[in-house]
């Protein structure tokens, strides 16, 4: 079973298993969903726990043990496994795999890592794991079920956040969930009727948004232009580094003019299989390669080396207006670039 964070506590109210793996970006979400799990399996008996780290001096054996020893003070445990943020190796991967071999009914297995590969998931000692488990969504969401997200979170406060309201608080705390986890948690004790509107928000809240390069590079790449020169003001404010903005769009320019040239000879799907494009970024790559045509993309990393002989040789010169017509250009349609 596969499900986002934020539908975890319907699951756990309907049935609690085995094996629960918590992957993604998102700490909050971690915390909380680990949380969650524990307080759900404590209710049902399972009143021992043992955290191990998984690094090179974690013997598995001690794991093991854990689950084939009967513990002294409960028949039933909890045994937690923080993956490293390094990622798995063959090691990890197939003690894993006699973990999940030795699991029984008296055992709750939480493990927590980074962001799952879709390679990982369809391997063997996934697949083992999950015979008897859920795998728990725990990243960071997009600005598109950010809404739906925050609703969500809403409802479980009592608060009532009328449309643009709602709207708002995406954008406010767009990258920092734990902000908005404190803010939420705010207007409900501001508000006992949990109503919610924009006069209300901008009474109680300030902003909490927390911008990233690949924000900026992913609004350009779906044309959104308001969008992205919000959030290009939101890094200028926070002292970013242009020359990383710089880089982080020319990667998506140079792979968006070889992947224009791919589509001369292959289908779409096939082109964005053969680069590896994760699925939740195909629609912007597809929006992209509609919009930009192979002469516009070349006019813009023209214009991205003239921006970085800016950053680099004129430095009492402020380079973000240079970013802010960029941006704009990325989103505009396509037409005829003067030679």
């Amino acid at each position: 079973m596969k499900i986002y964070a934020d539908k975890l506590a319907d699951s756990l109210s309907k049935q609690l298993y085995g094996c629960y793996l918590l992957f993604g970006n998102e700490p909050l979400l971690l915390h909380e969903s680990k949380a969650a799990i524990e307080h759900s399996a404590k209710q049902q008996g399972y009143d021992e726990t043992h955290r191990f780290n998984v690094d090179a001096n974690l013997d598995w054996n001690d794991v093991l043990d854990c689950c084939h020893a009967m513990s002294l003070f409960s028949s039933r445990q909890i045994i937690e496994l923080d993956l490293p943020e390094s990622g798995l190796n063959a090691t990890i991967t197939k003690a894993l795999q006699s973990v999940a071999d030795a699991l029984n009914p008296d055992i709750i297995l939480i493990v927590t890592g980074q962001k799952i590969t879709r390679a990982q998931e369809n391997a063997a000692w996934c697949k083992a794991l999950l015979a008897n488990g859920c795998l728990v969504n725990c990243l960071t969401p997009d600005i598109h079920r950010l809404p739906q997200f925050i609703a969500a979170r809403c409802r479980s406060l009592n608060l009532t956040p009328d449309r643009d309201a709602l709207q708002m608080l995406a954008q406010w705390h767009e990258g920092n969930l734990l902000a908005l986890a404190q803010s939420l948690e705010k207007l409900a004790l501001n508000y006992p009727d949990g109503t919610l509107n924009l006069a209300r928000l901008e009474d109680s809240l300030s902003r909490h948004n927390h911008y990233t390069p690949f924000h900026w590079s992913d609004a350009l790449l779906e044309g959104k232009a308001q969008r992205a020169q919000r959030i290009l003001a939101q890094l200028q404010s926070e002292g970013a580094e242009p020359i990383i903005l710089l880089r982080t769009l020319q990667k998506e320019l140079l792979q968006l003019i070889k992947m224009q040239h791919a589509t001369t000879q292959q289908p779409l799907s096939a082109v964005m299989e053969s680069f590896r494009v994760w699925n939740n970024k195909r629609p912007l790559y597809s929006a992209a390669l509609q919009r930009l045509s192979t002469q516009k993309l070349r006019h813009l990393v023209k214009l991205l080396a003239q921006c970085e002989i800016l950053t680099k040789t004129q430095y009492e010169q402020p380079v973000w207006p240079q970013l802010q017509q960029i941006s704009l250009e990325c989103c505009l349609p396509h037409v005829n670039i003067p030679s």
